[in-house]
């Protein structure tokens, strides 16, 4: 098992078998010694864990811990492509969409689930350059959607 896959474990976190795509795109490619992910979202053995807009339905904390299953999600699919998280040098950058309500100005907050797993899961590693967008609809009414980019030997 991997250093970053024990980190996971340690926090009580497994790799999700990686989803199917819902269309003609791959979960995720590699070029030049960079992994790209698609979107992810928060899928749980095959089905969103919720659907909504986060702040008129969907509160910060749920949407965050989302943020992290869709990160882990990512990461599954970064796993398929090298075999070994070990293998990844920096995480570069993560892309956090949040389904928002339309007063709703906390997107920072919800993209932390997802980078504060990374900085655990791959230490200094982890420390990525990142936004936070808010937008008016997701695929599946999920609430978030996660893209990840990832350096790798």
């Amino acid at each position: 098992m991997s250093k970053v896959e024990s980190a996971l474990r340690e926090l009580g976190l497994e790799l999700p078998a990686v989803a199917a795509p819902a269309g003609d795109y791959v979960p995720a490619l590699t070029d030049r010694g960079t992994v790209y992910t698609s979107g992810q979202l928060p899928f749980v053995d095959g089905a969103l864990a919720t659907t909504g807009r986060v702040g008129d339905g969907v509160d910060v904390d749920t949407a965050k811990e989302l943020a992290q299953t869709a990160a882990l999600n990512a990461l599954a699919a970064i796993k398929q492509q090298l075999g070994d998280l070990d293998r990844v040098t920096r995480v570069l950058r993560v892309t956090v969409f949040v389904n928002s309500a339309a007063d709703f100005t906390q997107q920072p907050q919800v993209a932390n689930g997802a980078s504060e797993l990374l900085g655990k899961a791959f230490g200094e590693r982890g420390r990525h350059t990142r936004s936070a967008v808010g937008v008016a609809a997701l695929p599946l009414g999920s609430p978030v959607e996660l893209e990840l980019t990832v350096a790798y030997e």
